[in-house]
């Protein structure tokens, strides 16, 4: 057990660690979850803590998703500071029970996928977790080796954040873990060193003479029965969200269940349901405003006659979300604080990473990178990777980025006449500037990326489809009576899944040092929405008939326009087609969706007179089908151009002979 000083120091450095990271609201809450999780109780005098319903929050959407966040603390701050793993030798590190289930609180190991001393690649599954709601396969996503096993298999409600293996950077460290146990780990959080007790008596005395700290200030002017409704994360890797509109206006009764606003994340927009109960006093964040997570959206009370209260309460300047004003008057304003601001942000990260040391979490292919590179690792600052691990995409993204920023000067001072002579010829065409979405954004990124990092090449077959209209009219006859209606997007759906086992190359991803090659066809359907393209996926459709794909994708395709597809209905996928008939298109090129190898791209049907290669009469020399343009965007990494051409044979001699897909 931990003594009062080493718990009130526990409590300072989570609370130091959310402010550095701008997610105060969530400071109560990881206090109850970091206490609970290390031993002792917390009594701290927040807001919160006298409604122990509250403590439910914890369960909820918002918090259970924002793990990632305070798993960075977890693994690292406390691992070091508080939780004391001085027992780990360097380059090793502990893998925690992940967050796979928004209300997932714990979870139960149902069976190691990789064994002691297996070398584990970025993207490997590394274990089975049974969450309360199925089970699902932990994706790991660092490089290393499997040293050490800490909860078996059948290990049952194992916490989240909670230590269940051990990882080294090199297999030559494995041995050096072998020895440590859970109940080492736990002897280090339980019995601190005999030197730390002197330490601990100038911790405490700390707080008292800061009271400028912005989550004191925060708690001290809060009046009674006001709470702050903070960014949540609706998405495993959101990291800010853009209010799409408010459901809920000042004045509203919400109870648990409801939708207060719809959010844009990096995925798509979708609806923040909120699980307390109260009146909303105050919209902190409007439509349309860029917020950070964890920052403060809007402003709760428990009761009606609280609303005049809450209203008049002002978030900490470190909390709260920055309201945009309209766009053209922005930007003149913006524009010198968006030079001062990575300075200012830089500071705090320089200086956490002096105080402890200069570490900097990163994995060893990151650090090679950077090496080979020139990159100073601590001008990333927190990485994309679990507990905000600097990984090799955070270093290729810097790299990008970094030319463009320190040759621009240059550039400039090289061309200044013709950056004149450009500057005197404005365009005379009116115009309006449209807001880019968080969605947008994030599909002109990996659009961009997929163009410029894989070698795309491109396959195209003309296909027969008269008999595969007369089938889809026949299965239609019957369906009227069973509740389907199938179209031919459906039946390519179905074609393109067989069509991989003859081809599984196909339904393949490229991972640097491995190509990973998948048993099930998991099928992305492209669907245009007001937001965006968004990819709703057909799960296992090789093993499925005509009617329950067309069910399935009709039900996706409308959830998608409504902007209410859940994470895992669209994140994914190993194939995707993309289907442009409608709009009355011949044939088109499509941009391969990373990770997949390949994605189809489908014209529309039109009638042609051709050949007939069996004429029964001199008369019978021609014939009109009706035929559609497929054109297959290859990933050469993965895919070679027989392999490609291979698959689409095959899926024509489907689509052209649509019995066969019965057999």
């Amino acid at each position: 057990m931990l003594s009062s000083q080493n718990k009130r120091s526990a409590l300072k450095l989570i609370e130091k660690a959310f402010i550095n990271k701008k997610v105060l609201s969530s400071n109560a809450s990881l206090a109850y979850m970091s206490s609970g999780s290390m031993g002792f109780s917390a009594k701290r005098n927040y807001s919160r803590s006298s409604n122990l319903k509250r403590m439910n929050f914890i369960a909820t959407n918002q918090f259970a998703m924002k793990m990632n966040q305070s798993m960075m603390i977890m693994n690292y701050n406390l691992e070091q500071q508080v939780r004391g793993y001085a027992t780990l030798p360097k380059g090793a590190s502990v893998i925690n029970m992940p967050a796979l289930s928004p209300t997932m609180s714990t979870g139960n190991i149902g069976k190691w996928l990789k064994n002691e001393g297996d070398k584990i690649s970025a993207g490997d599954l590394l274990v089975e977790v049974q969450t309360d709601k199925s089970t699902l396969e932990f994706e790991f996503p660092e490089e290393g080796y499997l040293a050490k096993i800490l909860t078996p298999n059948g290990s049952k409600d194992v916490a989240l954040g909670s230590p269940i293996g051990i990882l080294v950077d090199d297999a030559s460290k494995i041995s050096s873990v072998q020895n440590i146990t859970l109940a080492d780990l736990g002897a280090s959080t339980g019995a601190p060193s005999t030197a730390q007790p002197t330490t601990p008596p100038s911790t405490p005395s700390t707080p008292p003479s800061t009271p400028s700290t912005p989550a004191s200030t925060a708690s001290s002017q809060k009046p009674k029965g006001v709470h702050e409704i903070s960014m949540p994360m609706l998405s495993p890797t959101m990291t800010k969200g853009r209010i799409g509109s408010w459901v809920k206006q000042v004045g509203d009764k919400i109870s648990p269940g409801d939708i207060i606003c719809t959010v844009e994340t990096d995925k798509a927009t979708v609806d923040f349901e909120f699980q307390e109960e109260g009146y909303l006093a105050k919209i902190v964040a409007p439509q349309g405003t860029e917020t950070s997570l964890g920052e403060v959206i809007a402003i709760l009370v428990d009761k009606k006659e609280d609303l005049a209260a809450g209203a008049a309460y002002t978030p900490s300047a470190s909390g709260a979300a920055t309201t945009p004003s309209t766009p053209q008057q922005a930007q003149p304003q913006q524009v010198p604080q968006q030079v001062q601001q990575p300075q200012q942000q830089a500071q705090p990260t320089t200086t956490q990473q002096q105080a402890t040391g200069g570490r900097i979490f990163a994995s060893p292919l990151a650090k090679k990178i950077a090496g080979e590179k020139g990159v100073d690792l601590r001008e990333i600052g927190s990485g994309s990777g679990d507990s905000g691990r600097i990984i090799r995409a955070d270093v290729e993204e810097f790299l990008m980025r970094k030319p463009a920023v320190q040759e621009q000067p240059k550039v400039a001072a090289a061309v200044a006449q013709p950056q004149v002579m450009q500057a005197g010829v404005p365009t005379t065409a009116s115009y309006v500037d449209i807001p880019v979405s968080t969605i947008r954004k994030v599909i002109a990124e990996r659009l961009t990326e997929s163009k410029r990092n894989i070698p795309h090449y491109y396959l195209t077959v003309e296909i027969e489809v008269d008999k595969l209209m007369k089938a889809r009219e026949e299965l239609n006859k019957a369906g009227e009576k069973r509740g389907f209606k199938l179209s031919v997007n459906d039946m390519l759906v179905k074609a393109a899944a067989l069509a991989m086992k003859k081809s599984p190359e196909v339904n393949s991803s490229w991972n640097d040092t491995f190509i990973r090659q998948y048993n099930n066809v998991d099928v992305s359907v492209a669907v245009q929405t007001d937001n965006g393209l968004i990819t709703p996926i057909v799960f296992s459709a090789e093993s499925k008939g005509l009617a329950q794909i067309s069910n399935e994708i009709k039900g996706l395709a409308a959830k998608a326009r409504e902007n209410k597809l859940k994470p895992q209905e669209f994140q994914g996928g190993t194939f995707t087609i993309s289907n442009l008939g409608m709009f009355g298109i011949d044939e088109f090129s499509a941009i391969i969706n990373p990770p997949q190898a390949c994605i189809l791209a489908v014209g529309k049907s039109q009638r042609k007179v051709v050949v007939n290669d069996h004429p029964t009469s001199p008369e019978d020399k021609f014939k009109v089908v009706t035929t559609m343009k497929v054109t297959l965007s290859c990933d050469h990494r993965v895919v070679d151009g027989a392999v490609g051409a291979q698959w689409l044979q095959e899926f024509k001699t489907l689509i052209e002979n649509p019995l066969y897909m019965t057999l």
